[in-house]
C-alpha cells in the first residue's frame, strides 16, 4: 500500500535559479560529446583519461550547477545542494539574506544555497533584510523578490509558532533542521572519479 504524503511536505512555492544554468548545461553537453567521441574512437588511440576527465567534469557540473534547487513547503525551507538536502523549519530561521548566495541562519548554524544570488557588485550595495517593496514580481529583480518572499513566509511561520527571531523559544523549537545525504550525486562523483583514476593508471 502506498504511503500517503504528509500534507506539511506540500510545496508552497518554488524558486528558480538566478545563474549557472546555461553554463551548467553547456558543460554537461560538451562533456557528453567528449565521452561519446572518446568511446567511438577509443580503438584509434583516443586517450582513456580524457574520457574519464570529461565524465567527471560532466557529473560535477550536473551535481553542482543543475541539481541544486530551492523551495518552500508548508513548514520548511528546503535547500537541495550537491551533497545533501536540508530542510529548515521556517519558524526556526533566525535570519536570512541574499548576497552572492542565499545564506540562512538556523539552529545556530549557517546554511547556504547557490540557487539564488546577486552579482558581486549588487551584493555589496544591497542591504540585508526585507526591503518592504510592494512592486509586482516582474517589476523588481528576482533576487529581491525571493528575499522579500522568504522573509514574509518566515515571518508568518514565526507568528504562527509564537516565537521571535533569536529568542530562547525559537532556539528551543524541535526539529529545526533535518539533513538528507544525497547519495546519488555523491555516488556518481565517486564512480566517475574512480574511472578517471583507473584510466590514468592503466
Amino acid at each position: 500500500m502506498a504511503r500517503l504524503q504528509d500534507p506539511r511536505d506540500d510545496v508552497v512555492e518554488r524558486f528558480h535559479p538566478t545563474s549557472g544554468q546555461v553554463t551548467g548545461w553547456l558543460t554537461v553537453v560538451l562533456a557528453a560529446v567528449v565521452v561519446v567521441a572518446g568511446l567511438v574512437y577509443l580503438g584509434d588511440g583516443f586517450p582513456d583519461w580524457v574520457i574519464g576527465a570529461a565524465l567527471l567534469v560532466g557529473v560535477l557540473a550536473w551535481a553542482a550547477m543543475l541539481r541544486p534547487a530551492l523551495w518552500v513547503t508548508r513548514e520548511h525551507l528546503v535547500m537541495r545542494n550537491l551533497a545533501e538536502t536540508v530542510h529548515i523549519r521556517l519558524a526556526a530561521v533566525e535570519e536570512l539574506a541574499v548576497r552572492q548566495v542565499l545564506a540562512v541562519r538556523a539552529a545556530d548554524r549557517r546554511w547556504v544555497s547557490t540557487v539564488v544570488g546577486r552579482s558581486w557588485r549588487k551584493a555589496v550595495t544591497t542591504r540585508s533584510g526585507p526591503s518592504g517593496e510592494t512592486a509586482p514580481r516582474d517589476e523588481m529583480p528576482y533576487a529581491d523578490f525571493v528575499e522579500n518572499r522568504l522573509h514574509e513566509l518566515v515571518g508568518d511561520a514565526r507568528t504562527a509558532a509564537g516565537v521571535r527571531a533569536g529568542s530562547q523559544e525559537q532556539l528551543a523549537l524541535p526539529d529545526a533542521v533535518r539533513r538528507e545525504r544525497a547519495w546519488l550525486p555523491l555516488g556518481l562523483v565517486a564512480l566517475s572519479a574512480l574511472v578517471l583514476v583507473v584510466a590514468l593508471l592503466v
